[in-house]
């Protein structure tokens, strides 16, 4: 079968330390265009990585007949913008988390895909990490056969630290300044805090994202209490998701690594899944078991795809969707659910 041909909107960060390596690294997937509003930078990215076409907005590149489909990392307001018009023109769209700042925008991005017949999967990278994989299987295979008992609680903790490992040194900069964005929030949102919902939203999606994912809670979620600091940021927040009490735990510390783990209580031991920094290459999450019962044990299985890189598999996972119409691990139409959320957490604390 012919390559995908992937049109990239965005040269930023992300774009070069992350996406573009990856998707143009994929033997069924050639990237064939580039769009990036400051001119200077994207020349050299394309040169770089050996994009072809340059356009100056998202909206001349989705005019480009040759495009299959579209991947979008910039800044959240624009991006969610670029994947609303990219799905009204029929793309299969892939974009970095959060999909949306609000529920309002993100409807009309679904909207905007039933409208035009694109489909959109948001970047989730924990997903596809193949020790959160292995993690998952052993929480649904101690469900379904009881052998630990009832799971009770799980535990999502993120007090964030090193995120780089090191692997931004080749990142390109220019002196160009960066694109304006208008400010979005949520309406009710106090101006305040508008600030550390949008940071709080943007970090701590994964952990909520990622603790569905593992109950399969789908849109089955409530948010029974929350309690944060004065920085709108630092604290813990208690859901229940799919039937289980789910315990959110923030902050930001200065860490020379990350510091991140998602642990799913059972009554008779645990299964626990601990974060690699997100931009450490072939470095999957750690998987520990522990069994109560019998003698007491622990034990760290290692997945069969171990060393891989989350983001990498990803990106084959979007690639391999477009071509096959199989449906995304995460879809637009789930990753809403997240955004609710986040408003719900803050409504709670609001008192609102």
């Amino acid at each position: 079968m012919e390559k995908i041909r992937l049109g990239y909107v965005g040269a930023g960060f992300m774009a070069q330390a992350v996406h573009l390596p990856n998707f143009t690294a994929l033997p069924d997937c050639e990237v064939v265009a580039l769009a990036e509003m400051r001119p200077q930078l994207a020349q050299k990215v394309a040169e770089r990585f050996g994009i072809p076409r340059v356009y100056a907005t998202h909206s001349e590149l989705l005019l480009d007949p040759d495009i299959d489909a579209v991947a979008v990392s910039a800044h959240y307001v624009h991006q969610a913008q670029v994947a609303e018009d990219a799905l009204r023109a029929g793309k299969p769209v892939f974009m970095e988390k959060p999909m949306a700042l609000t529920v309002e925008r993100a409807e009309r991005m679904l909207q905007a895909a039933r409208e035009g017949g694109g489909r959109l999967m948001v970047a989730y990278m924990k997903r596809y990490d193949a020790g959160i994989e292995l993690a998952k299987q052993l929480i649904d295979r101690c469900r379904q056969s009881g052998e630990l008992g009832k799971l009770f609680y799980l535990r999502a903790r993120c007090f964030t630290g090193n995120w780089t490992a090191g692997n931004s040194a080749t990142v390109i900069h220019t002196d160009e300044p960066y694109p304006d964005a208008p400010s979005e929030a949520p309406e009710w949102l106090p101006e305040k805090y508008q600030q550390s919902y949008i940071g709080y939203l943007q970090v701590y999606c994964h952990n909520v994202n990622l603790a569905r994912w593992l109950l399969n809670a789908g849109d089955d979620w409530q948010v029974t209490a929350v309690d944060l600091d004065d920085d709108a940021f630092t604290g813990v927040a208690v859901l229940r998701m799919g039937g289980v009490r789910v315990s959110l735990e923030t902050g930001s510390l200065a860490a020379h690594q990350w510091d991140e783990d998602s642990q799913a209580y059972f009554q008779k031991g645990w299964v626990k899944a601990t974060s690699p920094s997100l931009l450490l290459r072939n470095s999957c999450a750690t998987v520990e078991v522990y069994r109560a019962e019998d003698g007491a044990e622990y034990s760290r299985p290692f997945p069969k795809e171990g060393w891989s890189w989350s983001f990498q598999r990803e990106a084959a996972h979007f690639i391999h969707c477009v071509r096959t119409g199989e449906p995304f691990r995460s879809s637009g139409e789930d990753a809403i659910q997240d955004i609710r959320i986040f408003e719900a957490i803050y409504r709670k604390w609001l008192g609102m």
